[in-house]
């Protein structure tokens, strides 16, 4: 029908003529209470927002010569961030002459993620960039 017959329908059951696919030809239109709408759009936005779960990087860094009581508290640290549902980066920053050992790195690394594996997985394996090496840990599927 014509966008006047619309416009005129619309008006007598007194509600909004709204368009749907201005682009198509011919443009689709539809009758509704566009007050109304608005209102439930945004009522089911709020909705969706409150069921999201931000997930945030927390950072535990991590020495080339970490002893094991330092090492524990880490990995500590980390499966609390793991449970919480938080990503974690694991860093090694490398000084010196440690530039030249970097398998030791790949070594605690390894060592951390095993400590780790119950409760999360490697989503970036450890991997060298400039002075420090990287790791992410994501928590694992709660079922």
């Amino acid at each position: 029908m014509s966008a006047k017959e619309a416009l005129t329908l619309a008006e007598k059951s007194n509600l909004d003529l709204v368009k749907i696919a201005p682009g198509a030809n011919p443009p689709v239109c539809k009758i509704m209470d566009y007050g109304k709408f608005r209102f439930e759009q945004a009522k089911r936005e709020k909705e969706a927002k409150k069921n999201q779960k931000v997930m945030e990087i927390k950072e535990v860094r991590l020495s080339l010569n970490i002893d094991t009581g330092d090492f524990n508290t880490k990995v500590n640290h980390a499966l609390r961030f793991l449970r919480d549902g938080n990503k974690v980066k694991v860093s090694i920053r490398f000084r010196g002459r440690e530039m030249a050992h970097t398998e030791l790195g790949i070594d605690v690394m390894q060592r951390f993620a095993e400590a780790c594996s119950e409760t999360g997985s490697v989503e970036k394996a450890a991997k060298l960039e400039g002075r420090s090496m990287l790791m992410f840990l994501v928590p694992k599927a709660s079922k």
